[in-house]
């Protein structure tokens, strides 16, 4: 299921990408510069623990060359007991440079997912109508989640590895240069291996998130309250889980193929690192034989156990590589919602209405999606004194939707100018245009929360009393009392345990509580039949009394006594008057009041309420 698109807009693509991965890389590493500090911590640790572990075979050729041969056994304890020191030293080492390493990767992560929310939080509506909820999802969840290995451990390996084999070539040359070269000799093969394995997983991780994020949008989808209802009633359950099934099993296939990517290259690295002791042991044994300088029993074991120790972090490096450019997937995509353009913008000098009267203004308006798209709105003059009430009617894609969207700034005008109080909506403080203008639309949005808290997210910190005077203004009040739970009954999912009347009232009292001086009300009232709705308009009406309120009207009765009535057609203003003078001019209007007449209420009465704690919720209507 996918959602519709009103009037055209194009369905959201990322941005092309800029392919240059060195500026990637120091993109990434900016993301470390914060802990810095910590990460000096961290790399002084790694050093000391490569210095420790390589002290160790250096004991080891003194055991067998020195205190074994000699039976100096009080040397053989001291050589043991350093032996033995040195693991202690480097398991403390490890586990505080772990616990370091991994809070810096953890801040991380939390700066890139608040990074991200609060980029999305500056998006303007168009943004969202265009992009699918699951995939905006999977991106936090699956995409800054799938970076957790990179960012808590990726850094400290790199560090330790690095100077780990720094450290044991080093001490390799130091017994034996020519066995140095020897164990070296197969190294840059094992590089260009890595790196075209790194180079496939990257392609195939960019095809898994995009899979799981398809995935993730039809869950949510298909899944939420609404998509249910749908699939039931439409018996489409069964093709429903059919797809789910469909895209699931495209995820197997890449899924094994990031797993299986060079697995048998990184094998047979492996294997011929496992097998160079061998090789070292055979070298020696020939040199000797051939009459070459013989290398002692100490020296050969602890350069073998040397090799076996540069074994471990060059194949942890050349790993690392792999994984830091499939992670390079995952932060282009998490680079590309931290790059999105912000459409709507507050002004570098922001201007903030201390006293608000309410004057609204649209000022040759124009208003279009993109610059290549027919206009929506055209031409729009219209004022709305303060205290006084507009009604915007007109057929379906006529604009009405749009234009109390601009007054907001859920969409910025494309020209002319939308003002409030004279001053234009764009140069206003984000805080002051919310605390000026409360909107209550026809989709009612409540939090899976209690009562209380969804009519405190107007007003955190709001009483009691507040929320109670609120709820009995919006006519709600009672039949929340009377619920088991008070106010502290959970909604449910968008508010599904209540019927569209109380979710309405709901809506309105949480507006009542944000005590805005100009109101839109969006077709506030269409989806609801004839008898909730009168409930419904007499709160509304306590709610408009004294503001500056634009309706956008589906049902003509509603909007009978507003003081200016505005007819759009084609995005531009056909008519405008009172109820009666337009009726005397028998025009758009007219023929909409007689259309409204001639239609029976169609709407079905509400809902039914789902039951809460073994009681069933009471409609008010």
């Amino acid at each position: 299921m996918k959602p519709a698109h009103e009037h055209g807009e194009p369905t959201w693509t990322p941005p092309p990408r800029d392919p240059d991965k060195p500026r990637e890389l120091r993109r990434i590493v900016r993301l470390f510069r914060p802990y810095r500090g910590r990460l000096a911590v961290v790399a002084l640790l790694v050093a000391a623990s490569s210095v420790v572990s390589v002290a160790t075979p250096f004991l080891l050729k003194e055991i067998l060359d020195t205190a074994l041969p000699q039976g100096r056994t009080g040397l053989l304890s001291l050589l043991a007991l350093g032996m033995i020191l040195a693991a202690v030293v480097g398991g403390i080492f490890g586990v505080l440079q772990t616990l370091i390493s991994t809070t810096v990767g953890q801040r991380v992560m939390h700066d890139l997912r608040t990074a991200v929310y609060g980029r999305l939080q500056q998006m303007s509506l168009a943004f969202f109508t265009r992009t699918r909820t699951g995939e905006v999802q999977s991106r936090i969840a699956n995409d800054i989640g799938g970076m957790q290995a990179t960012v808590t451990s990726t850094a400290t390996s790199l560090v330790q590895n690095f100077t780990s084999v720094v450290a044991t070539i080093a001490a390799m040359l130091a017994l034996d240069w020519r066995l140095t070269l020897v164990s070296l000799l197969l190294l840059p093969v094992f590089v260009l291996i890595s790196r075209k394995v790194g180079n496939e997983r990257k392609k195939i991780t960019t095809r898994r998130q995009k899979q799981m994020a398809a995935m993730a949008a039809t869950v949510t989808e298909s899944l939420s309250v609404s998509g249910i209802l749908l699939g039931r009633t439409m018996g489409r359950s069964d093709s429903l889980t059919k797809s789910f099934s469909d895209e699931s099993e495209k995820l197997i296939d890449l899924e094994v193929k990031s797993s299986m990517a060079g697995r048998w290259r990184m094998s047979t690295i492996g294997i011929v690192m496992a097998a160079l002791p061998a090789l070292l042991y055979w070298a020696a044994g020939l040199a000797q034989h051939m009459g070459g300088p013989a290398v002692s029993l100490g020296t050969l074991v602890a350069f073998v156990s040397l090799q076996q120790g540069l074994f471990r972090p060059t194949v942890s490096l050349l790993s690392t590589g792999v994984q830091i450019q499939t992670s390079l997937a995952l932060f282009q995509r998490i680079f590309e919602y931290l790059d999105l353009p912000i459409d709507i913008q507050e002004p570098e000098h922001p201007v903030r209405l201390e006293q608000v009267k309410g004057e609204v203004r649209f000022e040759n308006v124009e208003f279009r999606y993109d610059a290549d798209s027919a206009p929506i709105l055209d031409a729009i003059d219209i004022t709305v004194p303060a205290g006084h009430s507009l009604a915007v009617v007109g057929p379906t894609g006529s604009g009405k939707s749009t234009l109390s969207s601009l007054v907001p700034r859920l969409y910025d005008v494309t020209g002319g100018r939308v003002t409030i109080d004279g001053v234009d909506v764009r140069d206003l403080d984000f805080d002051t245009l919310a605390d000026t203008v409360g909107v209550v639309s026809q989709e009612t949005y409540l939090f899976h929360a209690s009562v209380a808290d969804n009519l405190r997210f107007a007003k955190p910190d709001a009483t009691d009393e507040e929320l109670h005077a609120a709820a009995q203004a919006a006519q709600i009040h009672d039949h929340i009392a009377s619920l088991p739970d008070g106010y502290e009954t959970v909604v449910g999912e968008r508010g599904h345990r209540f019927s569209g009347g109380e979710k309405q009232r709901l809506a309105i009292a949480r507006t009542i509580l944000r005590d805005p001086p100009v109101l839109i009300l969006d077709e506030a009232t269409s989806a609801l039949d004839t008898r909730t709705e009168r409930a419904v308009q007499e709160a509304i009406d306590a709610l408009s009394a004294d503001r500056t309120t634009i309706t956008i009207a589906h049902r003509l009765s509603t909007i009978r006594s507003a003081d200016e009535i505005v007819v759009l057609d084609g995005g531009r203003v056909a008519e405008r008057g009172t109820h009666a003078s337009l009726l005397e001019q028998d025009g758009r209007y007219a023929a909409l009041v007689r259309r409204d007449a001639q239609q029976p209420d169609t709407q079905g009465g509400e809902q039914e309420p789902q039951p809460v704690d073994g009681k069933r919720l009471e409609s008010v209507a």
